[in-house]
């Protein structure tokens, strides 16, 4: 970094800390605030939000989203024009418009940033998207320190959308693979099931999701009967088959959908 860069951490959990940590080792000048008193130690510990945030170039909101709305309401007494306050916690677009009305009332810039991978063993090189006032400033300052950001908007919540568009297909996803782990472990085929699995995720390209999603549409019909025939299935090896119903249901809309067009 050109400048030292001076960060304050709201929110010492797993994701504060490894950040914070990294920030350090960049170079950055760090204190942090967490009200539990078993929270990481790996940066400067501030007694309150207002005494972390004041005077920083850099303010991170590392909570949870039930927490967000309360650490910025903690921090925005001490903030001031030409601070930057972003947002990474996983929340929708509504409280992050909200979180935005609130720290942009002090005059200090918002951004929405949205963590697009898991922070565990990545840290600072977590890849992050940013939207908001102040989303260009923080991909300077945080790109600055090591951090790799998108920016993809000037309106809080348009990272956050895409989060949880992406969460949809990764949380899915996870949702089927363990259910169908399950059923192939209660019919003696697990391994086997692992390296069908993981031999179509590392061949995924563009053809493939082409072919999910009109594939679906074309073949709905068919498909209908063969989920459900699976479905039957894990009820018989006693797995509960709520993603096989849901992909069912979805199947059937599909083909009532082409039928009448």
């Amino acid at each position: 970094m050109a400048e030292v860069l001076s960060v304050a951490l709201l929110g010492l959990g797993e994701a504060g800390a490894a950040i914070g940590g990294d920030l350090v080792a960049a170079g950055a000048r760090v204190v942090g605030f967490d009200p539990r008193a078993d929270a990481s130690d790996t940066v400067p510990r501030a007694e309150s939000p207002e005494e972390a945030v004041r005077g920083a170039d850099v303010v991170l909101s590392l909570n949870s989203a039930d927490a967000a709305l309360f650490a910025a309401r903690s921090a925005v007494p001490a903030l001031a024009a030409g601070q930057l306050y972003a947002d990474l916690n996983s929340a929708g677009a509504t409280l992050k418009r909200e979180l935005a009305a609130l720290v942009e009332s002090s005059g200090a810039l918002f951004a929405d940033v949205a963590l697009m991978a898991p922070v565990a063993g990545r840290g600072l090189s977590t890849p992050a998207l940013v939207s908001g006032a102040g989303a260009e400033l923080f991909a300077q300052r945080m790109g600055s320190a090591g951090m790799p950001v998108g920016v993809v908007g000037p309106e809080p919540g348009q990272a956050a959308v895409r989060k949880l568009l992406r969460s949809v297909f990764m949380k899915g996803l996870a949702a089927s693979v363990t259910e169908a782990l399950a059923a192939a472990s209660a019919a003696g085929c697990e391994d086997w099931l692992r390296e069908e699995i993981a031999g179509a995720l590392s061949s995924a390209d563009g053809a493939l999701v082409e072919r999910f999603e009109t594939g679906s549409r074309k073949h709905a019909a068919r498909r209908v009967h063969e989920v459900e025939d699976a479905t039957a299935l894990l009820r018989e090896l006693g797995v509960e088959p709520r993603i096989s119903e849901a992909s069912a249901g979805w199947l059937k809309q599909l083909r009532d959908e082409g039928a009448t067009e």
